[in-house]
């Protein structure tokens, strides 16, 4: 039986009602927020918060490789041109974008003088730290994924070597703090791996590298189970029926059980990865400058600890929602209809 009107009225008066109470509470806190930050004995200078994210012009050295003196100094249009004798009676010319010289003919010079200046624009220290943890969370989420798809059917295997490895990765992963996991991959790890390309004469890992192998290992042990709840949700008459069909078991898991099971596990994975962008801040304890170290260090720069942590704290909501928004979408785009 249909609702009459006079209960559809009911109804929509009781939904913008709690509308209005969660509206109310959300600016009760911003009041109770801004009323203490004018309590505090604090100067609050969000100007200065630009620089240190869109980024400013900076003053870049050119100082000289050899010593030698100044014989002669010539301007081409805004630029300027330094000619060196070095000492074997050589010459070289050194150019100074925008002509801000810093030296005079006849001055004697030595290897690292300063010859002059010039201006480049220098992107922000917190966008470089936004970027770097963007990238770092998408390689260790793709990594993670892989690691997970294939620890979770070995997960529930028939052989006990797969399922056995699967059991002792996912143990020793999740019952060790993440922290540690990253020393260990960057003190000990790192330094045995490098030490044999260095051996070898070839070029080392960089510590980025490390920290995405940490977070992707870490990730892959939590994705694992997940995977493997996902894949013993589905019936097993389903596989069963696969297999009457003709199916392999690799078959029947790839066209039959993993796409649905994709569609029930991808709010879990969700989490999962959230916690993994907040996770990557721990890289900044093996001087990867992600977000978190990016932001420490505009703080002691500036001394404006409460700004920074705000917009530190908002750039990662933002990270976390945009992510939200996206598996949001894959469930809608995955969905039966």
């Amino acid at each position: 039986m249909e609702k009459s009107s006079l209960d559809r009225n009911r109804s929509r008066a009781n939904y913008y009602t709690w509308v209005g109470v969660f509206f109310f509470f959300i600016t009760l806190i911003l009041c109770a927020l801004y009323f203490a930050t004018i309590k505090i004995d604090y100067v609050w200078r969000w100007k200065n918060l630009p620089d240190y994210f869109f980024g400013s012009y900076e003053d870049v050295d050119i100082v000289s490789l050899e010593a030698g003196e100044v014989k002669k100094i010539t301007t081409v249009d805004d630029d300027a041109v330094v000619q060196i004798r070095t000492e074997d009676d050589k010459y070289t010319d050194t150019e100074i974008p925008g002509g801000d010289v810093w030296v005079y003919e006849g001055d004697t010079i030595y290897p690292g003088d300063i010859l002059g200046k010039y201006k480049k624009w220098g992107t922000g220290i917190l966008l470089q730290g936004a970027y770097l943890t963007l990238k770092i969370s998408l390689y260790s989420i793709i990594f993670g994924i892989v690691l997970g798809l294939i620890g979770g059917v070995a997960r529930i295997s028939t052989n006990p070597a797969l399922r056995w490895s699967a059991i002792t990765y996912v143990e020793l992963i999740r019952g060790s703090p993440l922290l540690v996991q990253i020393f260990i991959w960057y003190f000990v790890l790192a330094t045995l791996f490098n030490e044999l390309l260095k051996k070898y004469g070839l070029s080392q890992i960089p510590a980025l590298w490390y920290g995405v192998a940490a977070l992707a290992c870490f990730t892959g042990a939590y994705v694992t189970e997940i995977v493997r709840a996902g894949i013993q949700s589905i019936h097993r008459g389903q596989i069963e029926a696969a297999r009457s069909l003709g199916m392999t078991g690799l078959q029947a898991l790839r066209h039959i059980i993993l796409p649905q099971a994709i569609r029930r596990i991808l709010p879990p994975l969700a989490g999962q990865f959230i916690s993994l962008i907040k996770d990557s801040s721990l890289l900044g304890m093996i001087a990867i400058r992600e977000l978190t170290k990016a932001t420490r260090e505009a703080i002691t720069f500036s001394l404006q600890p409460y700004e920074f942590w705000f917009l530190c704290a908002i750039l990662y909501l933002m990270l976390t929602f945009t992510l939200s928004m996206f598996v949001q979408y894959m469930e809608r785009r995955l969905e039966i209809k």
